[in-house]
């Protein structure tokens, strides 16, 4: 049974979110807490496996509590609240602090609302109770940008990254290494569309090479980033002697749109051209691809077990042999371009 706690200052979401999880039959609410001191008394009482938290709540808000509470009490917590749809930078410095997933309050009939998604709910929470959480560095983001290097990497060779829970984080570790001359990135991050934007921007200010929310057309080149948009897949395509993003709607491919496996079948025509890795996340999204992709030539690799969030995608890839390599967080950045190096 998986104990939750749920921090938020409405009476009636406390009510109705209690009741929904309780329907899923491996859930116990084991309190709900109206503000964060309060919270602070039932997390010592009850010791839940998971909390759900608001942002905007009354004494403190939920960023300040979240802060606090993983630097001295690490726990894994799913954000609720409506800054969500509005890709708010609060949610993604909460992912940043170690909020594991976050999902969007109803802003109207909240009863059916959470009704109707429910399964996502019951889903997030099972996932973060299995999640690793660490505790929150206030200094972990100060480090300098990545410098500039000497090494000179393949022509027209590319770094294609998969991720999912978990992800936004990584990413980070890893973009925030790449030089100014690394060879052109692309990723599939499974996000909500208000929210890859908001990332991508986030992204740019804290690297070196410039990183940005793909649109059709953009040409990849030295020192670029493109994040596949929320709502869209990302596939790249030869178009003269250029690769191209191209961004494709349609159905749901392993549940997701985008899927990494949509942006890794993409790149078969240039395997041999690509060094691929599929970071944390839950599921398998992303492992046939990248097995696709070793067969065809390409470098591959996975996240290892131990820096995982959730080792959902990664173990997949590494159950079917679909990484040439299984590598540290730390060492992934430097992984892809020593194998992108000449």
């Amino acid at each position: 049974m998986i104990k939750v706690l749920i921090v938020d200052d409405s009476p009636l979401l406390r009510a109705v979110l209690k009741a929904v999880l309780e329907q899923a039959g491996d859930i116990q609410v084991v309190g709900a807490a109206k503000d964060p001191y309060e919270a602070r008394d039932m997390i010592k009482a009850t010791q839940p496996d998971v909390l759900t938290l608001d942002i905007e709540m009354p004494k403190m808000n939920g960023l300040s509590f979240l802060k606090n509470l993983m630097r001295l009490r690490p726990m894994p917590v799913v954000m609720l609240s409506t800054l969500t749809q509005k890709g708010s930078p609060e949610t993604l410095e909460a992912l940043e602090v170690g909020a594991v997933d976050f999902i969007a309050k109803p802003m109207t009939n909240v009863a059916e609302q959470l009704e109707a998604y429910a399964d996502i709910l019951y889903q997030k929470i099972r996932t973060a109770s299995r999640a690793k959480v660490r505790a929150f560095r206030p200094d972990k983001n100060t480090s300098e940008k990545a410098a500039s290097r000497d090494t000179n990497y393949k022509v027209n060779n590319i770094i294609a990254i998969g991720a999912s829970t978990g992800g936004t984080e990584a990413l980070r570790e890893v973009l925030s290494k790449l030089p100014g001359n690394s060879p052109p990135v692309v990723i599939t991050q499974h996000i909500p569309p208000v929210f890859s934007a908001s990332f991508a921007q986030r992204m740019d200010r804290c690297c070196t090479v410039s990183v940005k929310e793909a649109e059709d057309g953009d040409v990849l080149g030295e020192g670029k980033v493109f994040i596949a948009p929320g709502d869209k897949h990302l596939l790249i395509a030869q178009k003269g002697n250029k690769l191209v993003c191209q961004l494709k709607d349609g159905e749901k491919v392993n549940r997701h749109k985008p899927a990494v496996d949509v942006l890794f079948d993409s790149l078969l025509p240039v395997a041999k051209q690509v060094h691929a890795a599929l970071l944390t996340g839950m599921g398998s999204d992303g492992a046939q691809g990248l097995l696709r992709l070793k067969n065809g030539g390409a470098n591959t690799f996975a996240q290892d077990e131990a820096s995982c969030v959730v080792w959902g995608m990664p173990r997949a890839a590494v159950e079917l042999n679909a990484a040439n390599k299984v590598v540290s967080l730390d060492n992934m950045a430097a992984n892809l371009l020593k194998s992108a190096s000449r």
